[in-house]
């Protein structure tokens, strides 16, 4: 697969809303509100090289803008996240657009891709305990520990049913919740081994058959590092937060992006490689920090726009610059994605498959 380079935009509206469809809960029917979330993914919008993110997020925000404190039943006749992200959609420049996602609440949420075709995510926690069995001498895994580990169940989703098909997401999870909580994962049948991919792989052995249109399972094991699997392949990632100075040569006269200014930025690191069987992982999240440690010392606290072209190319370059310098000591890397805000900043893909919805 060739290089794909895409930004990634979000934006938040305060809205009401009543759902029409008699099949909904009596309390969506009901008068209600929520802080929704909007979020693109495309190619880069019109802007001076380095400034497509701000671009991507300005033209998101004027999309959602008339939403905003408004009554959506005034501009959708059934305001469901579905509904509102093709409006949305319709209001954006259609080329190069590859996705369009709203969120009502943190823990769900719907995507539309380029065809039209829906994603439906339902997002569960539970708090257990565990140990990883096979792991070296020494290495603090193989010690009894746990995690509030955090699921997102991601589902190809019939048009029009979204409220049906996470009714069904939430009945085949309910009794996995019921074994999981509280529990110690290494007591569970199947388990023995409870690495994040095996979590993922185990649950879709007992999603799948119930939920044929389930396309990927993710595991979030910690707030910076969890797996992904799809019935065929394991992917992993791994965040690291660095703050850096940036200075962006090709910004209009008079604009202060053009001055050193800086952010809190966060990298993630995508990585696909077959299972290792015997430690029950793809790559130890421990060791994917370290190799990249080298890299990230040259990225925190530094001015990025003293590496080669990030000055004049921003966020582009920078994830170019990334890709060299790791690929090299992690050659399983498959994507990579950098923020300079929440939900704003560029993802630059390689591999073969997509990975599945943002973390």
């Amino acid at each position: 697969m060739k290089d794909l380079l895409l930004y990634v935009a979000a934006a938040g509206f305060e809205s009401a809303r009543r759902l029409a469809d008699p099949g909904a809960p009596a309390a969506l029917r009901a008068l209600h509100g929520h802080s929704f979330l909007a979020s693109t993914r495309g190619a880069a919008p019109a802007a001076f090289a380095g400034g497509q993110i701000d671009a991507a997020r300005a033209q998101l925000a004027a999309a959602v803008a008339p939403l905003d404190y408004q009554l959506l039943n005034d501009h959708l006749a059934d305001p469901t996240e579905e509904n509102l992200a093709r409006w949305i959609r319709a209001r954006l420049p259609a080329d190069g657009l590859e996705a369009v996602a709203v969120q009502a609440t943190p823990g769900q949420g719907v995507e539309l891709d380029a065809q039209g075709a829906l994603q439906l995510w339902r997002r569960y926690t539970f708090e257990a305990a565990h140990q990883l069995p096979r792991v070296a001498p020494g290495h603090k895994c193989g010690r009894m520990h746990g995690h509030g580990f955090a699921v997102q169940l991601q589902l190809q989703s019939r048009s029009g049913a979204t409220l049906a098909d996470a009714a069904l997401l939430d009945d085949a999870w309910r009794p996995l919740q019921r074994q999981l909580q509280h529990a110690c994962l290494n007591d569970i049948a199947g388990l023995e081994n409870p690495t994040s991919e095996n979590i993922a792989q185990w649950l879709w052995a007992r999603l799948q058959p119930r939920l044929p249109a389930l396309r990927w399972v993710t595991v979030h094991e910690t707030a910076t590092c969890g797996a992904h699997f799809d019935g065929r392949e394991y992917r992993i990632w791994k965040d690291l937060g660095f703050d850096s100075a940036i200075r962006l040569q090709q910004a209009p006269p008079g604009d202060a992006r053009g001055r050193v200014h800086g952010h809190s930025y966060r990298l993630r690191l995508h990585l696909v490689a077959p299972l290792d069987t015997v430690r029950g992982w793809t790559i130890d999240f421990g060791d994917v920090k370290a190799l990249f440690a080298p890299i990230f010392d040259r990225l925190d606290h530094h001015p990025l726009h003293e590496l080669p072209d990030v000055a004049q190319g921003g966020a582009a370059a920078l994830l170019h610059w990334v890709r060299a310098q790791a690929q090299p000591e992690l050659p399983q890397l498959e994507r990579i994605d950098l923020y300079e805000t929440a939900g704003c900043g560029a993802q630059l893909r390689w591999g073969a498959v997509p990975a599945a919805l943002p973390v």
